[in-house]
């Protein structure tokens, strides 16, 4: 096991093997490696159960953490020092003894249309087939667009878009970040306004988790913090928190931060049938207690119908 507060030569970074995940891992390494040339920094693959269960929803696997649980085991037993996360793949409460001790400057955090034909969204042609693994995207696509068809798209994002290209979809939805983190931007067609479909809690942003107890790894990672980033992201957590949602659930947030925090969130009915937004505004000191207030108010809208019946069929 690592030395907890010593300083230490050599840092062991955990991460999935998917081509996104070593992209976004190696992109961090390298910016440990500008500020403290002197530690050797190691990536380590893990699996997680995400990526060995491909043929099936998220929804219908259940859990949450599905993308992050054996990366968090490997962090508990000191097997690595670090690990980087899509933060829209953690669950809004950690374990015991670990923190994300590092939130970089997000990308962007749209969702991404790409069209076999070259499409817009509104000029897809009636019953067109799109492929999506989130229900968050589902809902509200299908109420946007009611006579779309949804049909289930797991897999890396390579694996997503041969998929479309060998016809299986009339158009698939991506999150914009990973494919310019990939450099395959030239394959968007259309960037979707949040207006039409809301970003994932986190989307956009990554979430580099460590032990709190670690402090030498706390101060190497305390330098590459993006504060601005890491107050939006709390927002939109403290809003999933208190929600208990994850990552299957069609719950939707994105935080702007300017002079005043700007907040807007949805959480929507698998059918699309019902999307109930919001929205809220205050200082970036009141993050967290911004994100708690609205989740509230959803609730009371009519929210917490909606998420009693999709936990109830999960």
């Amino acid at each position: 096991m690592s030395i907890q507060n010593g300083r230490r030569s050599t840092l062991v970074l955990g991460t999935r093997g998917s081509k996104l995940a070593l992209c976004q891992s190696e992109w961090f390494q390298s910016k440990i490696q500008e500020i403290v040339p002197e530690v050797r920094v190691v990536l380590k693959k893990i699996q997680t159960s995400g990526d060995k269960i491909v043929d099936v929803p998220l929804a219908k696997i259940g859990g949450k953490g599905l993308f992050v649980k054996e990366i968090e085991d490997a962090l508990l037993a000191g097997e690595i020092d670090f690990a980087v996360h899509s933060m829209k793949d953690v669950p809004a409460q950690l374990p015991d003894g670990l923190e994300i001790l590092c939130v970089p400057q997000r990308e962007d955090a749209r969702d991404a249309l790409i069209s076999r034909e070259g499409y817009s969204f509104q000029d897809l042609p009636v019953g067109a087939n799109i492929g999506t693994a989130s229900l968050r995207r589902q809902a509200q696509l299908l109420q946007a667009r009611p006579d779309l068809k949804i049909a289930m798209l797991r897999g890396n994002l390579d694996t997503r878009l041969r998929k479309l290209k060998e016809g299986q979809f009339d158009a698939i939805v991506l999150a914009a970040a990973g494919l310019h983190r990939l450099g395959w931007s030239q394959t968007i067609t259309e960037y979707l306004s949040p207006i039409l479909s809301l970003p994932a809690i986190g989307q956009g942003a990554l979430g580099i988790e460590g032990r709190s107890n670690d402090a030498f790894v706390r101060s190497v990672l305390f330098r590459l913090n993006h504060q601005a980033t890491h107050t939006t992201v709390a927002a939109e957590r403290a809003f999933l928190h208190r929600l208990e949602g994850g990552c299957q659930v069609p719950i939707a947030a994105h935080a702007i931060l300017s002079v005043t925090a700007g907040i807007g969130w949805s959480v929507a009915s698998v059918d699309g049938k019902t999307v109930i937004r919001d929205q809220i505004e205050g200082t970036h000191q009141e993050a967290h207690s911004l994100g708690v207030q609205l989740a509230e108010r959803l609730l009371t809208r009519g929210g917490d119908k909606i998420l009693r019946e999709i936990y109830g069929s999960a």
